[in-house]
Parts: structure tokens; C-alpha cells; sequence
């Protein structure tokens, strides 16, 4: 039996038709990470981050959205 809750956070379409989901994962341990799945077709790739990780790359997201509008 699987000790984590999955909360939906978000999903939506990338493009070229990739398919990115967003999922709160909590452990029994208290831990909360973020669950990153993106699926091109029949490929896809899943990647829990922790908070610190989260922050750095929503950071360095964020910066290269305002460089490039």
C-alpha cells in the first residue's frame, strides 16, 4: 500500500502536443513534493522535486517568460 496522497494541482497542453500534469504528493512522513509528469505520445517523464528545487526552477522559469514576451 502506497503511503502518499496525490492532489491534482494542474494539466494542461505544452507544445507540440505534450500533455503536463502538475501533483501535490504528500507521505505519511509529512515530506510534500511536487510531481512533475510530462507525456509526448508514448514517452513520458515523471520528476518529484522538493520545495527548494520547485522555487529554483519556477524561478529560473519565470525569468526566461519575462526575457522572452
Amino acid at each position: 500500500m502506497s503511503d502518499e496522497k496525490k492532489t491534482l494541482i494542474e494539466e494542461f497542453t505544452a507544445p507540440y502536443n505534450k500533455k503536463v500534469k502538475l501533483e501535490k504528493i504528500s507521505h505519511e512522513s509529512d515530506m510534500q513534493m511536487l510531481r512533475l509528469h510530462i507525456r509526448e505520445g508514448r514517452r513520458f517523464t515523471i520528476m518529484d522535486l522538493d520545495a527548494p528545487t520547485a522555487q529554483k526552477m519556477g524561478q529560473l522559469l519565470l525569468s526566461w517568460a519575462q526575457e522572452n514576451s
